[in-house]
């Protein structure tokens, strides 16, 4: 597993940590004068075993809401964890840490979710050489944090969106009169380090892509034994050009199946779209004397 991958804090995402955090707080909370101590201290703790993610991003969101709130992350995004393991330690003002409890723990018991289901899938093809890779069936709003987990968990990402990559699927195609015209029309106005990837469906559409000069060929649909006979025959056609060739709408059961076929990548959006959430839970200290 990857350890510790970055997050980058761009100008948008710390809008939409502060979007967030202002949807749970509102007009303020209406059960801060129950809190008498005016500091305290909190731990997360993991009640169940998976892949932190998130840590960095609760960070961030108590700076936001108190700079002076202390965070230790004794466990780094991407790291696993055990019941009952510490995971994240805070020591602040009372109102801040109750303020920042419920979104800071979402997001993390979200992302923990993607990340412990990716790192399932890539102990699945350990030794094979064989990447597995996310896709664009994200959230709205959380993109960049979902794939983010994705990459704690051992996995790529593909291309976070349509301006990082060409991919020409069915419609393209279809519209442009097939693949040879539709790479054609691409090649002539995308930016020459783009990367263009055909979506096939049937084997003619994959070798078509092939010898259009496509940078990847995305197989979707096919069986693993399917497969196993088309690869061998792309990789010939290619006459050692460089082909990435990328299986889609897999069996997750069935991922050494697929990566026997001689595929570079899997990619799958089950992580993110089918994890359930790993459960987090925030447990408050008597106040700091």
């Amino acid at each position: 597993m990857i350890s510790g991958p970055s997050l980058p804090f761009t100008p948008a995402l710390e809008q939409q940590l502060r979007a967030w955090l202002a949807e749970d707080i509102g007009r303020g909370d209406v059960s801060a004068p129950a809190l008498a101590a005016p500091r305290g201290s909190a731990r997360w703790i993991a009640r169940q075993a998976g892949v932190l993610c998130g840590g960095v991003l609760a960070a961030r969101l108590f700076a936001l809401l108190d700079p002076a709130v202390e965070v230790r992350l004794p466990v780094a995004d991407g790291e696993p964890v055990q019941p009952d393991q510490a995971v994240l330690q805070l020591e602040g003002e009372a109102a801040a840490l109750v303020a920042g409890e419920r979104t800071a723990l979402n997001l993390a018991m979200r992302l923990s979710g993607i990340a412990t289901a990716t790192a399932a899938l890539v102990a699945e093809l350990d030794g094979t050489g064989v990447g597995l890779a996310d896709t664009r069936k994200t959230t709205p709003g959380l993109r960049v944090l979902e794939k983010y987990a994705v990459r704690c968990g051992g996995g790529i990402n593909h291309r976070l969106g349509l301006d990082d990559a060409a991919m020409l699927k069915e419609n393209h195609l279809a519209w442009a009169g097939g693949v040879a015209p539709a790479v054609a029309a691409v090649r002539a106005q995308a930016p020459w380090p783009a990367r263009l990837i055909v979506e096939a469906e049937t084997e003619a559409e994959a070798a078509a892509a092939v010898r259009a000069g496509a940078d990847g060929v995305l197989l979707d649909g096919f069986s693993a034994e399917q497969l196993g006979e088309l690869v061998p025959r792309l990789r010939a056609l290619a006459r050692g050009v460089g082909v990435v060739l990328e299986a889609s709408g897999v069996s997750p059961e069935r991922l050494r199946a697929y990566a026997a076929s001689g595929v570079d990548l899997i990619s799958t959006s089950a992580p993110v779209t089918r994890s359930p959430w790993l459960d987090l839970s925030m447990r408050f200290a008597l106040p700091m004397a």
